[in-house]
This record gives structure tokens, C-alpha cells and sequence, in this order.
């Protein structure tokens, strides 16, 4: 009974591993009991990481939809910056999928596209109206299924995709100028700005390990460089907002 059991769990083990290890790692660790290989240890090292990004996606953005529900407002909020973000993530999703690069690799795009576009629609109804916010909404999810489905030439994404380079410094910039207009971070979550910050740090060795798309690799720095402005505004102003609020408690 006990050899059955151990066989088992080690079958269940391997089954497992395989998710994240390659056939010639699985061969290393199971077989060999290498463990100190070099090159084994960078893709499980990066696979695990991709796939703890994935999971830290999963609520990346949530605090961001909840801080604009609960305020109903989207002030401070640069709508083009959030559109801009959207097309680069999208890109970058569809192009890697399409390209056959591990979900591991650029999963948390699927999450992170899911709440971009909510606080798109959100920004929309709460700036506009309901009528342009459910507009927008049908037309992206036509625009995906059309990227994904086979219908848009690959020659087509990896155009879209080596346009992220600029466009994502250029969304990141204007609500960074957003910010510095309005000598606030508004209805910016913090939460949200660093785990962005840090997650695309972290892609930058999961797209080199993973993909070796340059294009890829260029956009996650740029990413990084444009999500650090944001990151540092928000400590900046965050005892700037503080004040006001207590100023303006004292007035009333």
C-alpha cells in the first residue's frame, strides 16, 4: 500500500512539474537529480515568476475600478492614456498568442486588458454617457475576436506590437501630465500604480527567458521607465492630497 501511495504522489508530482518545467528540465531534476543546472534553473525561475505575475494580475486593477465606483467619479483620469494602454495590451496579447509564446509569458495581459477596459467603460459613462460607454465596450470585443481568431495577418500584430514602444510611453507621460496638472493623483489607486511598476520590472527577465522578441523585451523597459514616473508621483503628491483633505476639513 505504501510504495502504491509514494508512486502515486510521484507520478502527481511529475504531472505537476510539467507545467512549469520543460521535458529536458523534468529529464535533469527526475532523472539526472541535477538541480544545480544553470539554464533549468532561469526558464522554472522565470516560468514561476510569469506565472506569480498572472496571479498578482488578477487584482491589479481591481482597487482602481473599486476607487472609481465608490467615488462615482473618474476625475484626474486621462481617458486617451487609458485607451493607449488598452491598445498596447491588446497587441501585446494578441500578438503573443497568435505567435505561440507560453501563457506564462503574457497571461496577466489577459487580466490587465479585462480591467483596462472596465475603467475605460467607467471613464466613458462617468465623463459621457452609458450610450457611448456600451458603444466602446461592443466595439473592442469585435476587435479582439477579429486579432485573435486568425482573420488579422501576423505581419499586422507585430506592427501593432512594436507600436507599444511609443505609445506606451506616451499614455504613461500624459496622465503623468494629468497628474502634474492637477497637482494630484485624483482617483489614481497606489496600490494599483506599483504593482504595475513592478510587474512590468519583472517581465523584462520572463520576456527575455521566455520569448527573446525584442520588440517585447523593449516595450516591458519602456513600460517600466514610464510606470516609475507614476510610482514616484504617487509618493510625491500622497502627502499633498493628505493636506488638502485636512485643509479642508478645518474650513468647514
Amino acid at each position: 500500500m505504501y510504495p502504491y501511495v509514494v508512486a502515486t504522489m510521484a507520478q502527481l508530482l511529475k504531472k505537476v512539474a510539467t507545467i512549469i518545467l520543460s521535458e529536458k528540465c523534468m529529464e535533469e531534476y527526475f532523472d539526472e537529480f541535477n538541480f544545480m543546472h544553470a539554464e533549468c534553473f532561469k526558464a522554472t525561475l522565470s516560468t514561476c515568476l510569469g506565472f506569480a505575475i498572472i496571479c498578482g494580475s488578477l487584482l491589479v486593477k481591481v482597487p482602481q475600478v473599486v476607487k472609481i465606483v465608490k467615488g462615482r467619479s473618474a476625475q484626474g483620469i486621462n481617458i486617451t492614456s487609458v485607451l493607449l494602454d488598452l491598445f498596447a495590451i491588446t497587441s501585446m496579447v494578441s500578438y503573443s498568442f497568435v505567435s505561440g509564446f507560453p501563457f506564462s509569458a503574457w497571461g496577466d495581459g489577459v487580466f490587465l486588458g479585462l480591467q483596462t477596459v472596465a475603467i475605460a467603460v467607467l471613464v466613458l459613462h462617468f465623463n459621457l454617457d452609458t450610450t457611448r460607454a456600451a458603444t466602446f465596450l461592443a466595439a473592442y470585443v469585435a476587435v479582439v475576436t477579429a486579432a485573435v481568431s486568425g482573420m488579422t495577418p501576423i505581419k499586422v500584430l507585430w506592427a501593432c506590437q512594436t507600436m507599444n514602444i511609443p505609445i506606451v510611453l506616451i499614455s504613461k507621460l500624459m496622465q503623468a501630465y494629468t497628474n502634474y496638472s492637477y497637482g494630484s493623483t485624483g482617483q489614481l489607486s497606489a496600490v494599483t500604480g506599483f504593482m504595475l511598476f513592478f510587474g512590468s520590472l519583472a517581465r523584462i527577465f520572463t520576456s527575455i527567458q521566455e520569448t527573446g522578441d525584442t520588440s517585447m523585451i523593449l516595450m516591458y523597459i519602456c513600460s517600466t521607465l514610464a510606470n516609475s514616473v507614476i510610482a514616484f508621483q504617487i509618493l510625491y503628491y500622497w502627502n499633498v492630497d493628505v493636506s488638502s483633505k485636512e485643509k479642508s476639513k478645518k474650513a468647514q
